[in-house]
């Protein structure tokens, strides 16, 4: 029987009908491990009593005005955002929010931000090779990897791509055509691969030098996924556009693109726009997942266990490498096929997914239990011995 689905997506292998934090069963009743999170989604994991009580009271109250019309949670959520990037929690915000649906969206704001920004002649977006920003058309020639291109040419102009952790390299791309860099804190499609502290500040040097914004995708690594708020909290610097999704909802569609209020002010009404952008159905269930996230440290939670984790891995058979921050986690694998390798993990009740050829990606629930790691690494350390026999 065909799909009335589009193939977007290789056919799937299992269908999941229910999910309790770290856990999933499918439809034959079988219980898995998740390990992946619906791609850093489910931070909090799965069907979260205090996100599922949030939209419940919602859905009964007020899901949707439009844009043109005020409603209270949003600019609540917002100055919650404000201050977890900036560390300043006061009355007055340091910057902006723009809420959407999505990474690619908030992604297509920051660009947009630029441009504007950045006045005409001025809008080219530099970004390097082996970063994801989106699917959109503007989002995926800022994405860093050509072979996305190719089929859909003609792409938007105005991108440009350097290698990675390279500030020569960056300095060398850089023209008066420039307005931004665009960049990610840990690459995470292109393979989980963090920044250095020293090339986020070499970065900034540069932005500042040339009078350029400095824009940070945390679409996978903000909300506490790396082991802080977010990613570039690492590096020690702080940009001057941030991009965010995935987590902030815990399942529940909503982006945002956060950007201090003197580059936010480059935006007036009608410069941009979205229908579902910052509903109060969405914002509330943002509302409830960064006040648990607040309750829980979720920070804290996330560098104990990804600390663990990664401790685990690194002495696992078949093992090369193990890399990322917090409980972002790449596996680079020792000769073995991460697709194989992850195919095998799914029949035996993990969920991972190959990131690249030889890597697998790990970014289970940062409330993931001592007991649900040790788990997983015994179902991997299974697999790969498997994996290894058949290579």
């Amino acid at each position: 029987m065909s799909s009335p689905l589009m193939s977007t997506y290789a056919p799937p292998r299992v269908m999941f009908v229910r999910g309790e934090g770290t856990q999933l069963w499918d439809d034959k009743g079988k219980r898995y491990l998740d390990f992946l999170s619906g791609l850093a989604v489910t931070s909090l994991g799965h069907s979260h009593p205090a996100v599922a009580e949030a939209l419940y009271a919602q859905a009964k109250t007020l899901l949707h005005t439009s844009n043109l019309f005020a409603t209270p949670i949003a600019p609540e959520v917002a100055t919650t955002i404000d201050a977890l990037i900036t560390g300043e929690d006061g009355d007055e915000t340091i910057g902006q929010v723009f809420f959407c649906n999505s990474g690619a969206e908030a992604n297509e704001c920051a660009i947009k931000l630029a441009r504007k920004w950045g006045g005409r002649g001025r809008h080219v977006v530099v970004s390097a090779y082996g970063s994801f920003h989106g699917r959109t058309l503007a989002t995926l020639h800022a994405t860093g990897q050509p072979a996305k291109h190719e089929v859909f040419w003609p792409l938007p102009e105005g991108f440009r791509h350097v290698a990675w952790c390279d500030p020569d390299a960056l300095e060398a791309a850089l023209d008066p055509s420039v307005s931004a860099v665009l960049l990610e804190p840990v690459q995470g499609e292109g393979g989980v691969n963090p920044a250095t502290a020293e090339y986020f500040a070499a970065v900034r040097r540069i932005c500042d030098e040339r009078g350029l914004l400095f824009m940070v995708d945390e679409v996978q690594t903000g909300f506490a996924r790396t082991g802080r708020w977010f990613g570039f909290q690492h590096m020690g610097v702080r940009p001057d556009v941030v991009t965010m999704a995935k987590a902030l909802g815990n399942g529940v569609p909503i982006g945002a693109c956060w950007a201090r209020r003197d580059v936010a002010a480059a935006f007036v009404p009608g410069d941009h726009a979205t229908t579902f952008g910052g509903t109060p159905l969405a914002t509330s269930a943002a509302r409830a997942v960064l006040a648990e996230m607040r309750r829980i440290d979720a920070p804290a939670l996330a560098r104990a266990a990804g600390a663990r984790l990664t401790e685990q891995l690194s002495s696992v058979a078949g093992v090369k490498e193990v890399r990322g921050l917090g409980l972002l986690i790449a596996v680079e694998l020792d000769g073995i096929d991460a697709k194989v390798a992850a195919d095998l993990a799914l029949d035996n009740g993990l969920v991972v997914n190959a990131v690249t050829a030889s890597a697998l990606r790990l970014a289970p629930p940062l409330t993931v239990s001592d007991e649900e790691i040790d788990e997983a690494v015994r179902i991997l350390t299974g697999v790969l011995a498997e994996a290894s026999q058949a290579a």
